[in-house]
């Protein structure tokens, strides 16, 4: 006889809702900091080409989610503790 075969199961990342805002933040500050380059200026636009790739990215990646932003399962009353009864 063979022994059952383990099985894990693959999730993706536990992202929460402020990991999609950073992540977002960190993609609109790449996407103007490359509109500043594309018109010559090379003041503002590695600013803001840093704080989008080694800030706010990052940040989104490595925050851990809320346990606000995911649903609790619903409490089951089992009917004892109800007034009354």
């Amino acid at each position: 006889m063979t022994p059952p075969k383990k099985t894990k199961k693959v999730t993706g990342p536990d992202f929460g809702k402020n990991n999609y805002i950073f992540l977002g933040i960190g993609l609109l500050l790449v996407i103007v900091g490359f509109i500043f380059l594309a018109t010559g200026d090379i003041t503002i636009a590695p600013i803001l080409l840093v704080l989008g790739y080694c800030v706010a990215i990052p940040i989104g990646i490595l925050l851990p989610a809320r346990k606000a932003d995911q649903t609790p399962a619903p409490a089951q009353s089992d009917g004892q503790n109800q007034p009354g009864g």
